[in-house]
């Protein structure tokens, strides 16, 4: 992967939280997404949460996680996101449905900071794969289609479900 502009940390013991409606349309942000982010609250609230969408994330991983928690599951995610400057930062995303009266009203997200060693060792070799059989693809949705498939067969030869996977690569720092 190539990253324009400087990799950006926040300390392991913040958290970044942000919520959104149905249409992933923010709705709150904490100070630490709007600190990392270098974005103001009135410049964020209302948008598409994608305003922090990182070029180099394999549409893949965003596919999963839509499909997942539109069916009231929730999930975790390794995601590179990108500031208002251009710069960089990774997280370990928790994004679950918000329920009211039992129907999802919206979704809830908190990051927190990875094992910059599984980011370098295990995520960036990954995304850089599925990043690089979408873009190979002769259309946008046959890439995806065909980055779904790549990512079913990693899993099935490492013999885990993708929550098995992701869950082994979780690691408090």
């Amino acid at each position: 992967m190539y990253f324009q502009g400087q990799e950006v940390f926040f300390d392991k013991h913040d958290l970044i939280v942000s919520k959104t409606d149905l249409q992933g349309r923010l709705t709150y942000t904490n100070r630490m997404f709007l600190d990392i982010a270098g974005y103001s609250e009135a410049e964020v609230i209302g948008q598409q949460h994608n305003v922090i969408r990182n070029s180099n994330m394999p549409r893949v991983i965003f596919e999963l996680l839509w499909s997942t928690i539109k069916t009231g599951e929730e999930i975790f995610a390794f995601v590179v996101n990108s500031t208002k400057t251009g710069d960089h930062y990774w997280v370990i995303a928790h994004v679950t449905p918000s329920l009211k009266n039992g129907a999802i009203v919206g979704y809830h997200s908190t990051r927190r900071v990875p094992s910059p060693t599984t980011i370098r060792n295990v995520i960036i070799p990954l995304y850089d794969k599925l990043k690089s059989i979408e873009e190979d693809s002769t259309d946008r949705k046959t890439g995806l289609r065909n980055s779904i498939a790549a990512l079913s067969d990693i899993l099935k030869e490492k013999g885990v479900s993708y929550d098995e996977f992701i869950s082994s690569l979780i690691k408090d720092d």
